[in-house]
């Protein structure tokens, strides 16, 4: 591997370490937190960090207050809502906090609404930390077939398919993850690298320059377009 392909490698793995790491960890069956749903629910009141609306179960003062569920819509159109304003944040060049703000997109894109579609996802990310792909890949295999809608599956299969340099496959996933999730700047970023390691400059620098819409910031993409500039430049991208 040359000294350009290994910095390639090393980007991408920047990315498997922020988003791979992020899926909430499944408690086991002898933690006393296993009893408390809401630290098995994903998008429960602990990990939104807002509170559940309550109605008085006798109607008197005092009484004690149960949780009123929210439907399947009501749960998409928050998720929605909370990423349209962390996205807000994210596109401001100079937020000092960016990083954080960035992290709990990873967060909030890790969480599939299911708890056993979450612990694929754990199982997968543990896997590809160990250097398991192929183990990683069959975790992720289920995870897509079984939740089809769930941007976060087909991204870390591309990321497995690029560590197994089956780049065409990588590229699939990317797509589907972005038709999902079009502001999903980490796919954004590993189509820049794995599009420029395959020779395709003009879609690289494209790929660079959408994921810093998206997120100024971003790591590697303003370098990327910076290298690719003198070449692509002057061509209709």
């Amino acid at each position: 591997m040359t000294e350009w392909n290994r910095l390639l490698a090393l980007t991408f793995a920047l990315w498997l370490s922020l988003g791979a790491g992020v899926a909430p960890a499944q408690p086991s069956a002898n933690d006393p937190e296993a009893q408390n749903p809401d630290a098995q629910n994903p998008n429960g009141p602990a990990a939104t960090g807002i509170a559940p609306e309550t109605a008085p179960e006798g109607g008197g003062e005092g009484t004690a207050a149960r949780a009123t569920p929210r439907s399947p819509e009501e749960e998409v159109a928050q998720r929605r809502a909370r990423l349209d304003q962390l996205f807000g944040q994210l596109a401001q060049r100079e937020n000092p906090s960016w990083e954080n703000v960035q992290q709990e997109i990873w967060s909030v894109w890790a969480r599939s609404g299911s708890p056993s579609m979450d612990l694929l996802l754990v199982r997968a990310a543990r896997a590809m930390e160990a250097g398991e792909y192929e183990l990683a890949l069959r975790f992720l295999n289920d995870l897509v077939r079984l939740a089809p809608e769930f941007a976060e599956g087909w991204n870390k299969r591309a990321t497995v398919y690029y560590l197994l340099e089956e780049y065409g496959h990588s590229v699939a996933d990317i797509q589907r993850t972005l038709a999902l999730e079009p502001r999903h700047f980490g796919a954004l970023s590993g189509l820049g690298i794995i599009l420029e390691r395959l020779g395709d400059k003009p879609g690289a620098m494209r790929a660079y320059r959408r994921g810093l819409e998206i997120h100024p910031n971003l790591p590697g993409a303003a370098e990327g377009v910076e290298r690719l500039a003198p070449e692509v430049d002057g061509r209709e991208l």
